[in-house]
């Protein structure tokens, strides 16, 4: 039995590399659905250039991560920053299970920084962008990660002595990874400022209505949007890190179970007040495609805080209320004059702190505790009422979380951003946005617009003709050679 123990005990590990492998292979496919909905969002003149911006979240994220963002984020020796030497360019891992959290952290490091791509697409200068997405996976995401999900993190529910007897609890990242990348998005589009035409016309007089940038491909949007809904389940219910402990099998069917739920929840309750709205405002009832797939993300964001924590019925109402500020949270960008070309702010970030704020309110306690352990002692506000408690400490910890990723956020990015203004690093030139980054920095469209050759239609249809002609000969049973002796044969006769 001593020499069998070991080996079940390597199984079982091999067992959890190869899950986390799966669920982050998963989580970095995502990357994908992001590129497809952007592109498909934006203008035809401006797709190359955001799909080259989701290839440089991979690269850059992947570089800054390795170089410094893994042992800020997972090192240990500080409640607001790690430090281990060993974890700086990986230079001390020896063991699979450790490359593998590297991997599976990495992903979802790239999926933050990607969130912004969308948000200030069309008018972006490339070198900007990476720069970028550098700064923010070495060195702004990690932070945010090291306090909520390092045990040594000040917001941790693992800590010696967590915030409010409880820490934040954020199991798949509404806060960490989508509340991070859609405020960088928000202070990004405000200081670039609105693509030319959006809210004023060429002299610089404000439009009565916003102009609407139509999207160039809803079926690129839509490949997307699923892209995404399919890589969620290896973002929440991967995010057990593993599958061979007693309750991890249990933790990530929920979490499947309640990522689907809000996801479709949001996705109808988003489309259902836009149609609301434009019943009292038009007299009209449409069904709005995008409302529905942004919709559906803003729910998937919702609920990657409190998957692992709630009840069915609760993931239904963490995903109708998402598609409702959604929808608001869209409308109220455009009140600001603030361009968002593809919702990401409303998406990430307004969803996202819905989504703690949600894990606050419903927080179910046995499911926290198989979750989290058994020393969890504070559970969401309404189980917490409805025993007469009272007790709000999980929610006062979610929205000091929320306080702590907005105030980090912009201490750090805007004046990144703000200097990248200055130097004039960020913005490109009217004359190329005008006519398109692909045209303008991407060596060409992204389509081939070229007419084809004319004298070959012209000889492609001679030949049809021909063809069709000697079908038709063939078919009656005449011979086409006796059409040219006919008349000789009359002539005799």
């Amino acid at each position: 039995m001593e020499e069998v123990t070991p080996n079940v005990i390597q199984f079982m590990d091999n067992v959890d590399v190869f899950y986390s492998l799966w669920a982050g292979a998963m989580v970095f496919g995502m990357q994908c659905g992001f590129a497809m909905l952007c592109a498909g969002s934006l203008r035809q003149k401006n797709a190359k250039n955001i799909m080259l911006q989701n290839i440089l979240d991979a690269c850059g994220g992947a570089i800054g991560f390795f170089i410094c963002g893994y042992a800020f984020a997972f090192g240990t020796g500080g409640s607001f920053i790690g430090s281990t030497e060993g974890y700086f360019a990986l230079s001390g891992l020896v063991d699979g299970t450790d490359y593998i959290d590297f991997f599976f952290q990495f992903a979802f490091a790239a999926s933050a920084a990607t969130i912004v791509a969308g948000t200030i697409a069309e008018r972006c200068k490339m070198a900007a962008y990476f720069c970028y997405a550098l700064a923010l996976t070495a060195f702004v995401y990690p932070v945010v990660a090291h306090a909520i999900w390092n045990g040594d993190g000040f917001l941790s529910t693992s800590s010696d002595d967590p915030f409010r007897g409880v820490g934040m609890i954020d199991f798949a990242g509404s806060g960490v990874v989508h509340m991070t990348g859609g405020m960088c998005a928000l202070i990004g589009a405000i200081i670039l400022g609105p693509r030319i035409g959006r809210f004023h016309d060429s002299n610089g007089n404000l439009l009565d209505e916003p102009a609407t940038f139509q999207p160039h491909s809803v079926a690129l949007q839509c490949l997307g949007t699923f892209i995404l809904w399919f890589g969620w389940y290896g973002f929440n219910a991967g995010s057990t890190l593993g599958i061979s402990g007693d309750n991890d099998g249990h933790i990530a069917a929920l979490a499947a179970v309640n990522t689907t739920l809000s996801g479709a929840a949001a996705a109808v309750s988003a489309m259902f007040l836009d149609s609301l709205f434009g019943y009292i405002y038009e007299g009209e009832v449409q069904y709005d495609l995008t409302m529905a797939m942004n919709g559906g993300l803003a729910g998937l964001v919702g609920v990657t805080g409190s998957c692992a924590v709630i009840e069915p019925w609760a993931g239904l109402i963490i995903g109708i209320v998402s598609g409702f500020i959604y929808c608001l949270g869209s409308g109220l960008l455009i009140k600001l004059k603030i361009d968002d070309s593809v919702d990401g702010v409303p998406v990430h970030l307004f969803a996202g702190m819905w989504g703690c704020i949600a894990t606050g309110i419903f927080a179910e306690p046995v499911r926290t505790r198989i979750a989290y352990g058994e020393t969890i002692n504070h559970f969401g506000w309404f189980y917490s009422w409805g025993n007469g408690s009272g007790d709000a400490n999980l929610l006062l910890a979610e929205i000091c979380g929320i306080l702590f990723i907005v105030g980090w956020t912009c201490v750090t990015m805007v004046p990144f951003f703000s200097i990248l203004n200055f130097l004039g690093f960020f913005r490109t030139t009217p004359l190329e946005e005008i006519a398109g980054m692909d045209v303008s920095r991407h060596k060409g469209s992204a389509y081939d617009y070229s007419e084809p050759d004319k004298e070959a239609i012209d000889a492609l249809e001679t030949s049809r003709s021909q063809h069709k002609q000697q079908h038709d000969l063939d078919s009656s049973g005449r011979n086409p050679q006796n059409d040219n002796i006919e008349p000789l044969i009359n002539r005799d006769v």
